[in-house]
């Protein structure tokens, strides 16, 4: 990443921006662009929370057995916030996260209690809205003994805006027989760097699914969740659909150490390359024996200009494990763009439906809504391709 460093003292404090009471305080253009995103209210949801720069301005919940609020309000409220604030991560990891331990923009704490499996989702988005700013958030989701979470967290700026730096800190902690499904969609712009920090801990019985979606032109991001299966018989998934444009760096990568006897993970990657660099990295440790994991890359170049680098990683303490990857990059095969322009389609319309049938990836676990929300965004990318 040497030619994306960040000085993250060149941005200016999230803190000094002048942010609307409500959403009702943004143009027309902001409400449609976060109503794509998911922040719409004919969508079913359980909870919502808005924050714009560093400042919360929505934080409502629907349903009993859910608590959410801003984590500012956790560190007060809530008196076993201290067996999870930087449990699952270190902030001493690297400049970004010791930049948010020492100058909280605020984040989302949201908990699900005890055997209460909510069946629409909690929909979040972290907004930045004024140019050159530094996003510092901290994120904690807690599902308890015997609850189900489906958590949809969307990520953008004003259409308008030039620079901005997001970092955003997540701590993940699902418990016995949990079950957490994490989305998060991502719509930046050309001049954004983003850097998500992740830990999660996933304890007996336990499940977490996630599904990352960039497809939107950004400056750079790079990423690595470390997911921790401590119990026997947890599962964790990772799945990221990326499109990298011209000048993006995106490096993306998740780490999964199988701590517990008979756990299982998969990572899968799907990336369309139209230019710039895109490296895709999973890591699978088994540190117990009859462990499973899978990992699966595949790239799809559509220019000459561009980089895709493919890295799997496994690592295995025991003999009795079952450890596997792929990987392939190539481009689209003519005949296939053929084979469709014979039935009526522009080699545009052919070459764009190819593509969003690769990035189309139906997730187990899913709800219809959180893919409904998907192939949303799908679409209205494929208008840029």
């Amino acid at each position: 990443m040497a030619e994306h460093l960040l000085d993250i003292k060149s941005f200016k404090s999230a803190k000094e921006a002048q942010i609307p009471e409500d959403l009702s305080g943004l143009s027309p253009e902001e409400q449609e662009r976060l109503k794509l995103l998911g922040l719409d209210e004919k969508l079913p949801h359980e909870g919502e929370y808005v924050q714009i720069d560093a400042k919360p301005i929505l934080c409502k919940r629907k349903v009993e057995g859910l608590e959410i609020m801003p984590i500012s309000k956790a560190l007060k409220t809530f008196d076993r916030i201290g067996d999870y604030f930087w449990k699952a991560l270190s902030p001493e990891k690297d400049e970004f996260t010791k930049a948010t331990a020492e100058d909280l923009d605020d984040g989302y704490f949201i908990r699900v209690l005890p055997n209460h499996k909510l069946i629409y989702p909690v929909q979040t988005c972290l907004y930045i809205r004024t140019d050159n700013i530094a996003q510092k958030v901290h994120n904690i989701v807690i599902v308890e003994e015997g609850a189900e979470l489906n958590l949809v967290t969307s990520c953008s700026v004003h259409p308008n805006i030039g620079s901005a730096l997001h970092i955003g800190i997540s701590e993940f902690y699902v418990k016995r027989g949990g079950k957490l499904t994490f989305t998060m969609v991502h719509m930046w712009a050309e001049n954004i760097a983003v850097r998500p920090r992740t830990g999660i801990l996933v304890e007996e019985g336990g499940t977490y699914i996630s599904t990352y979606v960039s497809l939107f032109p950004v400056k750079s991001i790079q990423s690595a969740p470390v997911c921790r299966l401590l119990g026997p018989s947890a599962t964790a998934s990772f799945i990221s659909i990326i499109v990298n444009h011209k000048d993006s760096h995106i490096d993306l990568g998740s780490e999964v150490y199988l701590e517990g006897e008979d756990t299982r993970t998969e990572i899968i990657s799907r990336n369309v390359v139209y230019g710039g660099k895109n490296i895709a990295r999973g890591k699978i440790v088994a540190k117990a024996p009859k462990v499973k994991g899978h990992l699966e890359c595949q790239g799809l170049m559509l220019s000459d200009e561009g980089l895709m680098m493919a890295i799997p990683e496994l690592d295995s303490y025991y003999s009795d494990v079952e450890l596997t990857h792929e990987a392939a990059v190539g481009k689209i095969a003519r005949e296939e763009v053929e084979y469709l322009m014979a039935r009526g389609l522009t080699e545009e319309e052919a070459t764009s439906l190819i593509v969003k049938g690769f990035l189309s990836v139906k997730i187990e676990g899913l709800s219809p809504e959180l893919q409904k929300q998907i192939d949303k965004t799908l679409e209205l990318a494929k208008l840029g391709f």
